[in-house]
């Protein structure tokens, strides 16, 4: 998504719908070093992400916003560092809301207090429900930068599944607040937390309808409720979606046309750290199986201008099976009509053309692709 400016945006008030509204978030530093000289707010507004800066002029400072609902927004310090803003905590989350609002950040920048948004309100009480959890994760995660630096693999794997159990927790949390609070002006977001970037429609359609149908037409409503639909087609036992697409030599290669075999449709991208570094077990999953009637259909989601980074990535990591992309980057057509998010990610289709698996990694891969052929 290209970002816009405020300052553009306000001066061609046509392009806003009616359901905008112009408020003020005014913030103040209070007992901060002086030399914070800017703040940057970001934060999506409709179909937009938007990107603002204002100057710190006696420790205050303040933004225009057009919001259309209300949204997570980002507040980064910048400015020559003193020991209140240092340490990493040069950045702040704010819930913005409809209305005119006040910031307050004493002692750190990050430590904010914030009044006239109820979103916030409940954005805060929802966060502060799981310290625990924030805190146990954070430690996970220290352990394995320490972990990492020492080479332990064995370490890395262990504090990988505890995150992994961590972020389950959360997200199942995300699911009970809707439960609890569908009319909460944050229930989308926090819908949008439960659901992730591979939503299982048969959990999330059913919190979905239980919004309030004016949170269901907001922009972020709409967008979940179109994601939402794009699940129903592409899960478990959902014949998957034919599609043409040209290869890395500009012929067209249909997913039709692997009918007869077991195929992973996978998505991936040649600049995706996670992509290179399960590539490896992609690849000795396929020269196990593929004279067993196992295939590969690659998408990539690289850039038009990055076309030789593609081919090299192919050729580097030894992917050779079928590779074809349009070169969109996330406006991937293939991407956008298995409604992909986040990469890597893949489906396992029958011969039949059924998807019998999702996001198949690894271990998954392989125990999967062994009951099928063995």
């Amino acid at each position: 998504m290209r970002k816009i400016l405020l300052t553009a945006l306000a001066a061609a008030p046509a392009l806003f719908s009616q359901a905008q509204k112009a408020v003020t978030l005014n913030g103040e530093l209070k007992n901060i070093d002086n030399a914070i000289e800017k703040v940057f707010i970001s934060y999506r507004s409709g179909s937009e992400n938007v990107t603002d800066s204002s100057s710190v002029v006696d420790g205050k400072y303040q933004f225009a916003l057009r919001l259309q609902e209300p949204t997570i927004a980002r507040l980064t310090a910048s400015g020559k560092y003193g020991p209140s803003v240092s340490a990493g905590k040069t950045r702040a989350l704010v819930f913005l809301d409809q209305a005119n609002m006040t910031v307050t950040q004493t002692d750190s920048f990050s430590n904010v207090q914030m009044t006239g948004s109820k979103a916030n309100a409940e954005f805060k009480k929802l966060n502060d429900s799981r310290k625990a959890l924030n805190d146990e994760r954070n430690k996970a995660i220290q352990q394995y930068a320490t972990f990492a630096k020492e080479q332990n693999k064995v370490g890395m794997k262990s504090v990988e599944t505890k995150v992994d159990s961590i972020d389950e927790t959360i997200r199942k949390q995300y699911g009970t607040y809707v439960r609890k609070n569908s009319s909460s002006p944050i229930a989308v977001f926090a819908l949008q937390q439960y659901a992730g970037y591979s939503i299982v429609a048969s959990e999330v359609e059913p919190l979905f309808k239980k919004l309030p149908k004016a949170s269901q037409a907001t922009p972020s409503g709409k967008e979940l409720g179109k994601a939402i639909d794009i699940a129903k087609k592409t899960g478990i036992g959902q014949v998957a979606i034919d599609f043409t697409q040209n290869d890395t030599l500009g012929n067209p290669v249909s997913l039709s046309s692997f009918r007869g075999k077991y195929v992973l449709l996978d998505f991936w991208a040649s600049w995706c750290g996670p992509c290179r570094a399960e590539n490896p077990n992609v690849v000795k999953a396929y020269n196990t199986y593929k004279s067993k009637g196992f295939d590969i259909l690659s998408v990539s989601l690289d850039r038009d201008s990055a076309k030789e980074r593609w081919l090299k990535a192919i050729h580097d990591d030894n992917l050779t099976w079928t590779h074809v992309s349009d070169l969109q980057y996330w406006n991937n057509a293939v991407a956008k009509m298995y409604g992909i998010q986040s990469i890597p990610q893949n489906f396992l289709i029958d011969p039949q053309g059924k998807i019998i698996g999702k996001n198949l990694r690894g271990e998954e891969l392989e125990k999967k692709l062994g009951e099928i052929f063995n």
